[in-house]
């Protein structure tokens, strides 16, 4: 047996550093955290200085059991979880659960998972840094009661099953804000006004330095136009330059993939998890953007080899946000050599992303000549404007140029300018004048959302992806696409001596991929915005992250900082328990003209609804689900009264009525006892006779192509499932063994398997 055991958190991890270490060493994995928070209750003994009460987790007790074996026969135990606080929490808990001795225990870290990188590890082990260890225990326990507490009085107050978390809910809130802005927003138009010159044989386009609030006013300036000579009112030449990014940190790099690659933050760091276990590159959860030696040398070799000397500039960036000490590196290659580091084609794409990004911040500046030229008209008082840009040397632009997230429009910044002096004589061609909308605040992608949390301060880069994919799970946002509406614009064109007018369309208010709050998402934000301010305060929630960063230095006690904020929590709880009204987000529509009550939008208890009639009447109300495309924000009272049309019949099949409805779990036909439900995308206020005996008749083949066997008397059948073949009994399924042919099967054997089927593990309760 080895003299060494080295434990990491995953198998991948293992397998790279086990090539490293000689047969001295075993390497064994963890499988991420052994231990948690107990599952039952709050698990924080809040009278005991928040003592936390933790439990190996059930799928970690074979984990442990056979590491507690290896660390028996081994002499020393090496922890080499990740470098930061969820990594040195990690290595606490396995050092705490194994019962780890002080003496034979140490504590390693890196940054990259490479030879020379780990065996330099082995040389310098530490202890473990309770610091950070408290930090992260600080999160965990901070967290848990704000979720603990806050959440079952959303079930009283808003809808069972809710729950709320300090960061998730501020995210939350972000994009609740962003969606009221948008509808608050009026948006204005103006006429944008650009022309065409001729200057010998050369072309200049130009932007009018003002826009016209009215068509008159663009039409007037137009008609000038028709008599006026142009010329050249000056030229401006001089020098510029384009600097590189920071290499990436976790934050920009989730951005960045957003924007080139169109993925999410949790693929990106799922792809980056592999490429850094695989040693490809760096430790993907950092907020620095230092490089260290080591790299900028290999990046300049790289530079000089590839593109030559000319390429080289090497630059040493530094991390402006507090906090960021315990990430030593940006996110880059460990080999710049290696362009090729995976088979697997979106983490390959992931990792040119990288190499390109660390690459070109070590690359020269971009050198650019501006110019900028200034056209005259006589009897005007505006002028035309032609800009443009000649790129002397192309520096780190030769690999990569950095993305925003909304591309500003610049027509004029790509042309090349022909050589023109102050007096020069021009020739109008086509001067147009194009109405132009102005445009509400972008809604976020997960990409902004991200930036948008770092600006504030919120939340770490181990959270961001976890934070957006937990607001997506509990129904409070979704990432969808939006279809746009038409709408109308006007374009005036002059061209010789003649102005024209055409009216064209455009689509309007379409996103891709972008988040949208839900009906119970605003609500929720709406009800702990108002009885729980603190908690969604950005202000607050930042400077916990600072309280945060002063423990993991050792500058404060995180059991003081519990302390300081339970108290005035707790009594919130309390209050708002006691005396909270019930938070529907109910919203007046109007009135129904059939039966002269008020028509509301709000939430009941199998989500968004309309309501027809007051709870208080002695006839009792009447309700409606709304559609899934519908919100209690944006609905009409045309929209809500339609709902009520429903369910509706439509039409006999086979001696039986059709009736098409909207239930539960959505639009529906019911026909002789059963639910259809319908395609997905289809109104149901629309849906036509011929289309439910199709939906009918295509799911009876559908099932019939299901059952395989079934066998009389009994609740037993052989059915063909989404992964091959099973027998269902009741509510239960069970595996059929490999090799056995489904068609075969007797009453006998079927209930042979069933005896023989290993015990079930009891489905775990809901939080």
């Amino acid at each position: 047996m080895a003299k060494n055991l080295v434990i990491v958190e995953s198998p991948a991890k293992a397998k790279t550093i086990e090539g490293f270490l000689g047969k001295d060493f075993t390497v064994k994995s963890s499988y991420g955290h052994v231990r948690d928070l107990s599952e039952k209750g709050i698990s924080v003994d809040v009278k005991n200085n928040f003592e936390p009460k933790y439990e190996i987790s059930a799928d970690k007790k074979k984990v442990i059991s056979e590491l507690k074996d290896l660390v028996k026969k081994s002499e020393t135990v090496w922890l080499a979880s990740d470098e930061d606080r969820e990594g040195e929490a990690i290595a606490w808990h396995l050092k705490e659960t194994l019962n780890l001795e002080d003496g034979k225990t140490r504590r390693i870290v890196f940054n990259e998972i490479t030879k020379n990188a780990i065996l330099k590890a082995i040389e310098k082990p530490r202890q473990i840094d309770l610091n950070l260890v408290n930090a992260q225990q600080a999160r965990r326990v901070l967290d848990r009661l704000v979720g603990y507490e806050i959440s079952p009085v959303l079930w009283k107050k808003v809808k069972p099953s809710l729950s709320a978390g300090r960061v998730q809910s501020v995210a939350v809130r972000l994009i609740v804000e962003r969606e009221r802005e948008r509808s608050a927003f009026r948006s204005v138009s103006a006429f944008r006004v650009t022309g065409v010159f001729k200057v010998g044989s050369s072309k200049i386009r130009a932007e009018l330095n003002k826009r016209f609030a009215t068509e008159k006013e663009a039409l007037d300036f137009l008609e000038k136009c028709t008599s006026a000579d142009f010329s050249i009112g000056s030229v401006e030449t001089k020098p510029g330059k384009r600097t590189p990014a920071a290499p990436f940190t976790t934050s920009t790099l989730q951005q960045e993939a957003g924007r080139k690659l169109g993925y999410s933050v949790t693929r990106t760091m799922t792809l980056a998890q592999k490429l850094y276990e695989e040693g490809k590159i760096t430790y993907m959860r950092t907020d620095s953007v230092n490089l260290s030696e080591t790299a900028l040398e290999g990046a300049s070799a790289q530079i000089g080899t590839q593109y030559g000397e000319k390429y080289i500039q090497t630059r040493k960036f530094t991390t402006k946000s507090k906090g960021a000490q315990e990430a030593h590196e940006a996110i880059r290659p460990t080999h710049f050599e290696e362009l090729k580091a995976s088979t697997d084609s979106g983490a390959q794409k992931l990792y040119e992303l990288i190499w390109k990004r660390t690459v070109a911040s070590q690359m020269a500046d971009a050198v650019l000549e501006k110019t900028t030229v200034e056209i005259q008209g006589s009897g005007l008082t505006e002028k035309f404007v032609a800009r443009g840009e000649v790129i002397k040397f192309d520096g780190f632009l030769k690999v990569y140029m950095e993305s925003t997230d909304e591309e500003e429009e610049e027509e004029n910044d790509d042309q090349i300018l022909p050589a023109v002096k102050k007096g020069d004589a021009l020739q109008r061609q086509i001067i147009t004048a194009v109405e132009k909308f102005s445009i509400p605040p972008a809604r976020y992608t997960e990409a902004s959302l991200v930036k948008k949390l770092e600006e504030l301060g919120i939340g770490r880069p181990s959270t961001y992806a976890p934070t957006i994919t937990t607001i997506q799970k509990r129904g409070y946002v979704e990432r969808k696409d939006l279809e746009g509406t038409p709408r109308n614009y006007s374009i005036l064109t002059l061209e010789k001596s003649k102005v024209d007018k055409e009216v064209k369309t455009e689509m309007t208010g379409a996103d891709r991929n972008k988040l949208f709050p839900t009906d119970i998402g605003t609500i929720v934000t709406d009800f702990l915005t108002e009885h729980f301010k603190q908690i969604l305060d950005y202000n607050f929630t930042a400077r916990v992250e600072k309280e945060f960063d002063e423990i993991a230095e050792g500058l404060m006690e995180w059991q003081d900082m519990l302390k300081d904020f339970y108290g005035p929590f707790h009594e919130t709880v309390e209050h708002t328990e006691k005396h909270s009204e019930r938070a529907k987000g109910k919203r007046e529509l109007g009135v129904d003209p059939a039966s002269g009550k008020n028509v509301y939008a709000l939430i009941g208890r199998y989500g968004p609804m309309a309501q027809i009639g007051e709870a208080e009447d002695e006839e009792k109300p009447r309700f409606a689900s709304l559609q899934k495309n519908q919100s209690i924000e944006t609905i009409t009272l045309e929209e809500a009264l339609s709902l009520f049309k429903l369910p509706k019949p439509i039409g006999i099949f086979e001696d039986e009525e059709m009736v098409v409805g909207v239930g539960r779990f959505g639009p529906y036909v019911r026909h002789a006892g059963k639910f259809y439900s319908l395609p997905k995308g289809a109104d149901p206020l629309d849906f036509q006779m011929g289309e439910a005996i199709k939906l009918i008749e295509e799911k009876r083949i559908a099932d019939s192509n299901k059952t395989i066997k079934e066998f009389e008397g009994t609740d037993i059948q052989v059915l063909n499932g989404r992964f091959g073949p099973y027998i269902k009994q009741g509510k239960e399924n069970y595996k059929i063994p490999k090799g056995t042919e489904p068609a075969a099967l007797t009453l006998e054997e079927v209930q042979k398997i069933i005896a023989e089927a290993p015990a079930k593990k009891p489905k775990k309760k809901a939080k």
